[in-house]
């Protein structure tokens, strides 16, 4: 065991600083004190438990509830010299034995195991002949009944404090209000533990949010700034996911689906391709996500409206995990809004969770509309104040323009009344503009006096007028119905005129699905020169991962590889001296490394 942090932090992990709390956390554990950590994704929380874990004698305990995020933190430690193992359903028996053989002798650093084998008798035996060095829980926010990723063996991780109270352990998370950060406390028995909470902020990513109307072109659109990039695309339905994978394939788009509904054999093959392949799009529900740990996924985009708040965060979060910029984008319109109201009430769910439900929709709708800075309402969501606007969201890049929209507004809801509140919006704008459809005949509503009152407006612009209004409360959907607008208490100043309703204007139809900036590519501030030496490095290490079955990013982050090209060291000594290069890649990598720097300048040289 080595007395200073750093010194294993540089030698180990390559780093020659800690980044925010770290070294603080890390001291705090490594003397054996417990401690509830909230930092966001891409923050380096991982950091936070297993330097402690080669800091103290013994084995460290990570609970962690995903095999693939298992295997690629095994995967990424044994790179470095580390002595991590996994238990999981995916070892077979003897492998599965040769590693708790290896736990009782200790033979190992850090063992990973999921929350439902760690509660078994049997290794709770084997815990119990073991030294222990500290347990990790990772992906805390699981404890939380309220949560959008509820583990319900989480809540029995008690007995870690109970049978082994002298054991240190450290609670993480990167998702976590403070009701849910005081859930975790309780739940966890962690209410004395030091809670070290950093800013939940990740100014590397852009954060846009664009109103629904032909999202196959939008997302289109959107993508033509990625192009060869890896991404995720979130869909709320299964069908929908095969839909948009097969349309981005068709449109040249390295483009995969994942859903719990696939075959497990497919949907692992396809989790894989994404996670070592370079450029793959992956289409998916949020079946696929925690435990994602992709550092290079240069966007996240949403098709479909997030069901709140918190998993919006935590989706979104799985872009720009190596801190480069990378974007959040959202394509959503009124019909999420009022599907994700009819699942809220047709679902099972008591009175109170379907109230919480709602509200956290709620928080997440005003988010969409604000013409604030996006980042200083969704920070604020988690109890944190954003000093001012951050010029990394599109309401900062192109400040959204407002109109009056009162008179607009009088006429829906006189119309939502008129028609006996129990139609939707796409009717609604029909009867509006003077529409001759079936249903308008059908129902005798061409001869009502708001019938044609909105003809000057069009059809988009109606749109973003009822979905303003659902979101700022004067219309309500009803959910236990067909999915109709109502009115509420609030729209009754409104109709008598008593109460100005400003309404977002909508951006010109060149605009609409755009970003507000294109996201500038991983490799765009280096030269023409440095820029060869990155891909000969990049090919160097897709060769490295082939070879040993890993993901590429475990060889090398990108942020390593391009401090290479722009230092160009010229020996295995300055070599070791770049961010990212510890001993372990230095002996194993770095002649290699050298030779790939070699042959770019004989390239170079000889034109």
């Amino acid at each position: 065991m080595e007395s200073q942090p750093e010194v294993l932090l540089e030698r180990v992990f390559g780093h020659h600083a800690f980044r925010g709390a770290q070294g603080e956390i890390v001291r705090h554990v490594a003397a054996g004190h417990d401690a509830l950590v909230l930092m966001p994704t891409g923050g380096g929380k991982s950091l936070c438990y297993q330097l402690p874990a080669l800091l103290r004698e013994g084995t460290a305990i990570v609970v962690s509830p995903l095999i693939a995020l298992m295997q690629d933190q095994v995967e990424a430690l044994r790179q470095l010299g580390v002595r991590a193992a996994c238990l999981n359903s995916s070892l077979e028996a003897m492998e599965a034995q040769e590693v708790e053989r290896q736990l009782v002798a200790g033979g190992l650093d850090l063992l990973y195991v999921a929350p439902e084998r760690l509660l078994t008798p049997r290794f709770l035996s084997l815990l119990d002949r073991s030294r222990l060095a500290l347990f990790a829980i990772d992906e805390a926010h699981c404890v939380s009944q309220w949560g959008h990723d509820f583990r319900p063996e989480y809540r029995e991780l008690t007995v870690l404090h109970e049978r082994w109270p002298q054991v240190p352990r450290i609670a993480l998370t990167a998702t976590a209000d403070p009701p849910t950060q005081r859930e975790i406390a309780e739940r966890l028995q962690l209410q004395d533990a030091r809670r070290f909470v950093t800013s939940f902020d990740r100014p590397n990513i852009r954060y846009t949010v664009v109103h629904k109307d032909d999202a196959r072109r939008q997302l289109l659109d959107f993508l033509a700034g990625h192009r060869g990039q890896a991404g995720i695309v979130y869909c709320l339905s299964r069908r929908k996911v095969e839909e948009f994978a097969q349309f981005l394939a068709a449109h040249g788009i390295d483009a995969l689906p994942y859903h719990a509904g696939m075959d497990a054999a497919t949907r692992a093959a396809n989790q894989r391709r994404f996670l070592r392949g370079d450029g793959v799009v992956m289409v998916a529900t949020i079946a696929f996500g925690m435990g994602i740990d992709k550092p290079d996924v240069r966007f996240v985009a949403h098709l479909d409206l997030p069901k709140s708040i918190e998993g919006y965060y935590q989706e979104t979060g799985r872009a720009g995990r190596d801190g480069e910029p990378s974007e959040a984008w959202m394509c959503y319109g009124l019909g999420d809004l009022v599907l994700l109201r009819q699942m809220i009430e047709q679902s099972e769910a008591g009175p109170e969770r379907k109230r919480l439900e709602h509200r956290k929709l709620d928080a997440l709708v005003g988010y969409c509309e604000t013409m604030r800075c996006r980042r200083q309402v969704l920070l604020g969501s988690f109890g944190e104040a954003h000093p001012g606007a951050c010029g990394n969201c599109d309401n900062c890049l192109s400040p959204p323009e407002s109109w009056d929209g009162t008179e607009a507004a009088r006429k829906a809801l006189s119309c939502v009344y008129r028609t006996g509140q129990r139609f939707g919006a796409a009717h609604l704008i029909d009867v509006l503009r003077g529409g001759r459809t079936t249903r308008i005949q059908q129902f005798g509503h061409d001869r009502l006096s708001v019938y044609g009152i909105g003809a000057d407006l069009d059809a988009r612009e109606w749109r973003g007028v009822f979905r303003q209004l659902v979101a700022s409360g004067l219309l309500d959907v009803d959910a236990e119905g067909h999915g109709g607008l109502r009115l509420t208490a609030a729209s009754r100043p409104v109709l008598r005129g008593e109460q100005p309703v400003p309404l977002r204007k909508l951006p010109n139809r060149r605009e609409r699905g755009r970003s507000a900036a294109r996201t500038p590519a991983v490799a765009v501030d280096l030269s023409p020169g440095e820029l060869r030496v990155f891909e000969a490095l990049r090919e160097l290490r897709a060769r490295l991962a082939r070879e040993q079955g890993v993901p590429a990013y475990v060889v090398f982050h990108d942020a390593t590889l391009r401090a290479i090209a722009r230092q160009r060291p010229r020996d295995l000594g300055e070599l070791a001296h770049v961010e990212g290069i510890g001993a372990a890649k230095l002996e194993r990598y770095g002649d290699q490394v050298m030779d790939t720097l070699r042959e770019v300048d004989d390239a170079l040289a000889d034109p």
